[in-house]
């Protein structure tokens, strides 16, 4: 790991330098010469490192910026993945301008107890010498361990305080359940099962915050499945939701160990979702993909979206909102081939796709089939997520899955922002009559 950064291919700073950097997610390392000096996280990696040059810097960051002769990066797919990332490497590097994480009065890290009911704090380096289950960090931020334990802790609660009488107030809003205050109350064998199914979440958050966000995803599938199986459906609900929760804070899954041995992992990434859609639906050479969805409220304020991905990744340019005009409210069908027909009509002005993935079923795939002969289209179908090809459903998995769900949930989030601007407009004009 030591080497890591090192082994990276070097951006020389001079004018304009960031201008080459892409607008993804991940962490970036200021060297002088061969020293690596501060290694920072990033949601938009080109976007952060412009602002060191747009912006009146503090004395500190202005000397570091100074001494900076180059800098490097690495792309992740998640916020997530890029915070432990960034904790791992100024660990491993202790850089000279990430004071925070070299002064033990102020880096914050994240410590699992050991104790028979582990609980999940905030603590400083000191507490590295105590009895601990795992101990993560430095993190350079205090909002960033926060940001950390809060996106976590609504996926899988957990306790952060001593035992005590009562049930905490965490565990009134879900934050803490089962609490181990209520669960040292209760006798055998209910004791059992709600000891067990707390220790599976501090099990389940040590797997994440060590990287292997991959298995613990894999674990909820299995065990959501065999809960169906034997019709204990409220508890299968319960996993999905965690599921759902935890591919929605990092997609696609991927362990952070993989980006310290590939730096190039993020390319290598995209280009297997894509070899592995092309190989599915045997397609070649697929560059350009339109995804399309449908947004109203009960048949109210119909929209549609239509989000453009080139080489796997999202370009906003090509991104465009329809508002369905002609189609009654709740027809998807006669939105889909609205939409289709407009889309058709712009191939000269907007370019013609690849593939086109539309988010539905057989009904909403031959809708659009029958204003557009000239490209491949496909729908994706939820629970499970399966691609519709023709009459032929497929199963996602794997790459392929990560790419399409992804173009689906961005069709999904432009839709409904242009839809909820519409719902408001309706509102506010509703107001003043």
């Amino acid at each position: 790991m030591q080497k890591l950064l090192e082994s990276l291919p070097k951006i020389r700073i001079v004018s304009d330098f960031f201008k080459s950097i892409p607008e993804t997610a991940g962490i970036y390392a200021y060297f002088k010469n061969s020293d690596v000096i501060y290694v920072g996280k990033a949601i938009n990696l080109k976007r952060r490192v412009s602002s060191y040059f747009d912006l009146d810097l503090e004395i500190k960051t202005a000397k570091m910026i100074g001494e900076a002769t180059d800098l490097s990066y690495i792309q992740v797919s998640s916020e997530l993945e890029a915070l432990l990332l960034e904790a791992k490497l100024i660990r491993a590097y202790m850089p000279h301008y990430n004071i925070a994480a070299k002064d033990d009065k102020h880096p914050l890290y994240i410590r699992i107890t050991k104790e028979i009911f582990p609980r999940i704090v905030t603590a400083r380096k000191i507490a590295e010498q105590e009895k601990n289950t795992a101990f993560y960090g430095p993190f350079p931020s205090s909002r960033s361990v926060y940001m950390v334990l809060r996106m976590l802790r609504r996926i899988f609660p957990y306790s952060d305080h001593k035992i005590g009488k009562r049930p905490c107030l965490y565990s009134h809003i879900g934050l803490c359940n089962p609490c181990p205050n209520e669960i040292i109350n209760t006798k055998a064998p209910e004791y059992l099962v709600l000891r067990k199914k707390y220790l599976k979440n501090i099990r389940n958050i040590k797997s994440i915050l060590d990287g292997h966000i991959d298995k613990v995803s894999k674990d909820l599938e299995k065990e959501m499945k065999a809960l169906s199986q034997t019709q204990d459906y409220e508890e299968a609900a319960t996993l999905r939701n965690q599921l759902t929760n935890l591919e929605y804070i990092t997609r696609p899954q991927m362990p952070t160990e993989y980006y310290m041995e590939n730096p190039n992992l993020y390319e290598d990434t995209r280009n297997k979702e894509i070899k592995d859609l092309e190989k599915l639906i045997k397609i070649k050479n697929i560059k350009r993909i339109e995804c399309f969805d449908i947004a109203h409220l009960g048949g109210t304020n119909a929209t549609a979206s239509m989000v453009t991905f080139v080489n796997a990744e999202p370009d906003k340019s090509y991104y465009r909102h329809f508002r369905i005009k002609k189609a009654k409210g709740g027809d998807d069908y006669a939105s889909m081939r609205e939409v289709a027909r407009r889309r058709k009509n712009n191939f000269e002005d907007w370019g013609v796709p690849d593939l086109i993935i539309v988010d539905g079923g057989v009904g909403q795939v031959t809708s659009f089939k029958k204003e557009i002969t000239e490209v491949p289209i496909t729908g994706i179908a939820k629970h499970p997520d399966r691609l519709i090809l023709g009459q032929e459903k497929i199963k996602l998995t794997g790459p392929a899955l990560n790419l399409v769900a992804r173009m689906r949930d961005e069709a999904h989030r432009f839709a409904r922002r242009y839809h909820h601007s519409l719902i408001s407009k309706s509102i506010t004009n509703a107001d003043n009559n």
